[in-house]
């Protein structure tokens, strides 16, 4: 495999490529030269592969967080279990039955109800509000297939599919903003906050992007994604103190429910 000492002098054209930021020109030029120039060939394989490594290692991350905030879950299920049966025993009359059943069902009810522990490995999800993706009427253009499909798999919830389809858009047939801005989004859906995170910052680093409020949110967002809390505190706050941000009142909830914080 390709050092990386061989790899850095590919690494920004690569880059280029995998955004999408070439136009349509360069793009077949590029892969072009892929079947020509071995060198670059194996430069592309290697990036892909490190690229393919580190999404592996935040999504192992990610389910393992997922598994311990189960773990604690059930711990918390099995002692409350174990406190109901012992006042089933301790009920001696008609009366002590009638209230340990109606605890029952109130527990029942919170469990099925409350809403998943702030610190839970994907605590996050139960106060993001996703981007809906690009209206039909902006993808209806016989020359934009690709974004077509490409919103549909986001929308259904083929984040993997949806991202392929989406790097495969021409730049020259949409703003680069634009292209940024959903690489993020749909990155950020499938859970890698820190994949999404340079491109989100690319786009309010934008001049003049109208994406930039945005994309400060879903920012904000991917910090706490990848427990990054004192980032994700200050951007939320941003959000928060935005009065023309429409994702102002997301950005509060957060804050108000102090749910941003390291795990134990």
């Amino acid at each position: 495999m390709m050092s990386p000492a061989e790899l850095r002098p590919f690494l920004d054209e690569l880059e280029r490529f995998a955004d999408g930021q070439m136009t349509s020109a360069e793009q077949a030029d590029f892969e072009e030269r892929m079947q020509r120039e071995p060198a670059l060939r194996e430069a592309h394989e290697a990036y892909e592969q490190l690229a393919a490594d580190l999404r592996w290692v935040a999504g192992h991350e990610s389910l393992r967080h997922r598994l311990l905030a189960l773990d604690r879950r059930l711990d918390q299920r099995h002692t409350a279990l174990v406190r109901i049966k012992r006042r089933q025993r301790r009920a001696q009359t008609r009366w002590g039955t009638i209230f340990t059943v109606a605890v029952l069902l109130l527990l029942g009810l919170w469990f099925l109800l409350r809403p998943a522990g702030p610190r839970g490995g994907r605590a996050w999800e139960n106060y993001y509000v996703a981007d809906p993706g690009l209206p039909q009427s902006a993808t209806l253009d016989e020359h934009r297939p690709l974004l077509a499909q490409a919103m549909e798999q986001y929308r259904e919830g083929h984040y993997p599919a949806a991202l392929h389809a989406l790097r495969r858009v021409p730049t020259d047939n949409l703003g680069p903003d634009t292209l940024l801005y959903y690489n993020g989004i749909f990155l950020l859906s499938q859970g890698d906050g820190s994949a999404a995170r340079p491109y989100l910052r690319r786009v309010i680093q934008q001049p003049g992007s109208a994406l930039a409020s945005k994309a400060r949110y879903h920012l904000a967002v991917a910090y706490w994604a990848a427990k990054q809390w004192p980032e994700a505190r200050a951007a939320f706050r941003e959000v928060a103190s935005d009065s023309s941000n429409e994702y102002r009142q997301a950005a509060q909830r957060v804050l108000q429910a102090d749910v941003l914080r390291d795990e134990d």
